[in-house]
């Protein structure tokens, strides 16, 4: 149980995932980044149907925004859950840090 603003929730409060970045690495490919700061690799190819289809115009892939921790195209026509990118995504390692000798 929970409460916010003085209302009590029986069940348990969950800790919504969010986007705070991404960058694009290659076709439907973007390195993604949640509000935990867990950086993710995910490759929109994932993302089917008519709605989708305009994303493989790398043009158009390449030119996202993050509203509200959403990732979003073509003027907010076009969204993807956090929560499915997150669950559709792969770990990432970041291999730029300078090696130790």
């Amino acid at each position: 149980m929970f409460e916010v603003n003085g209302i009590a929730y029986a069940s348990e409060k969950s800790n919504k995932i969010s986007i705070t970045d991404a960058k694009v690495t290659d076709h439907l490919m973007m390195i993604v980044t949640f509000s935990g700061g867990e950086k993710r690799v995910f490759d929109a190819s994932v993302l089917t149907g008519s709605a989708f289809k305009p994303l493989e115009d790398d043009a158009i892939f390449s030119n996202f925004k993050i509203m509200h921790g959403v990732i979003t195209w073509m003027n907010d026509e076009i969204d993807c859950a956090p929560e499915y990118i997150y669950e559709h995504s792969f770990e990432y390692e970041d291999n730029t840090s300078p090696i130790a000798m």
